[in-house]
């Protein structure tokens, strides 16, 4: 599945940068800012008729608990995770299988880390989940090809 997913996003020509050895997230390099990536992420997802429900601000959240846990690792310079539904979709992944609940909403993400910003989203199980991971790449490379 690796070789699959990065084999397609070449042909496209694109790279998935960081195809997780887990395979629990595919990234596409962003060439520009993390406010560009945040914003080219909204307006993909808004482009589709789609509402962002709301923005995990999970970079800041890190940043700012992270002497509380005893830690001073800084993880990401910045990082937003943008959650949404799609009304049609995930009652066609319910109907399917009403344990995809587990699934819903869907994220795409931006993060910078030393001044690389990188565009995602989480790899959906094998089935009817692969149509949501679909929208979800689409909605990925939109976001970095703007």
């Amino acid at each position: 599945m690796i070789r699959t997913l990065t084999a397609a996003a070449c042909a496209m020509g694109l790279s998935a940068t960081s195809l997780q050895a887990d395979g629990h997230a595919v990234t596409y390099p962003f060439d520009g800012s993390f406010d560009d990536a945040t914003f080219n992420i909204e307006t993909a997802i808004v482009g589709r008729g789609l509402v962002v429900d709301w923005v995990s601000h999970v970079g800041e959240m890190l940043n700012r608990t992270g002497a509380t846990v005893g830690s001073d690792v800084v993880i990401f310079d910045q990082a937003d995770i943008f959650m949404f539904c799609s009304a049609s979709l995930s009652r066609k992944m319910m109907e399917a299988d009403p344990y995809n609940i587990a699934h819903c909403p869907y994220g795409v993400f931006a993060f910078e880390r030393d001044g690389q910003v990188e565009v995602g989203y989480r790899v959906m199980p094998d089935g009817a989940m692969k149509e949501v991971e679909s929208l979800l790449d689409e909605i990925a490379r939109e976001a970095v090809e703007f």
